[in-house]
């Protein structure tokens, strides 16, 4: 498959070792899931936008742009290709304030353009997803709080708006979440192993 994936942390993919004030566990996890997945002969591609240096804000012009199906920023416009080129989507941040960071939530704005990545064919109708060769969808995230307070506290919003308020609204229905809670506070070990799971898991897609 030709898996996309998005990763979005200001120390870029670079911060996956251990190296103190300079160390991300999302690159740590996005090294084990790219690990698994060329392990099994799977095309990789692979947005930094952090690296890339994506604007996340979307401008007047741009939006005006967003209304007539053009896009005015060349970054999203390859950004766009990729995905319609995708098998596998796979979302790879750290959760803050119970969200994503604002460089994912600036790609779904600008990116996820209509009468390019979904159509509505009718006013207040659902939305028609056009990822045709799309198979999958997964999410990584790393949060400092508890799962059990994430999900009954909060509600689980990371899903709500990435899973259900875009994919499921598009009619796309194969998503997975792999939640990784209160990281920080465990020993090396433990974090360790967790990076190893994740690497057989992506292996064996």
């Amino acid at each position: 498959m030709k898996v996309l994936i998005i990763f979005d942390h200001p120390y870029t993919a670079n911060s996956s070792e251990n190296v103190p004030h300079h160390r991300s566990y999302s690159a740590a996890l996005l090294a084990s899931v790219t690990r698994g997945l060329q392990s099994s002969g799977h095309n990789v591609d692979l947005i930094d936008l952090h690296a890339d240096g994506f604007n996340p804000v979307m401008s007047g012009a741009e939006l005006s742009a967003w209304r007539q199906k053009k896009t005015l920023d060349p970054l999203v416009k390859d950004y766009q290709k990729r995905l319609l080129a995708a098998d596998h989507i796979i979302f790879i941040f750290p959760i803050w304030w119970e969200a994503m960071p604002a460089s994912t939530k600036g790609f779904l704005d600008k990116v996820f353009a209509k009468g390019i990545i979904y159509e509505e064919p009718k006013k207040g109708r659902p939305f028609v997803s056009q990822l045709k060769k799309l198979k999958g969808v997964s999410l990584l995230t790393v949060m400092a709080t508890p799962g059990f307070f994430y999900r009954w506290i909060f509600g689980n919003p990371i899903t709500k708006i990435l899973f259900r308020g875009t994919f499921r609204k598009m009619g796309f229905h194969k998503l997975k979440w792999y939640n990784y809670a209160g990281m920080d506070g465990r020993k090396l070990e433990v974090r360790t192993k967790a990076l190893e799971k994740t690497e057989k898991r992506f292996a064996s897609f």
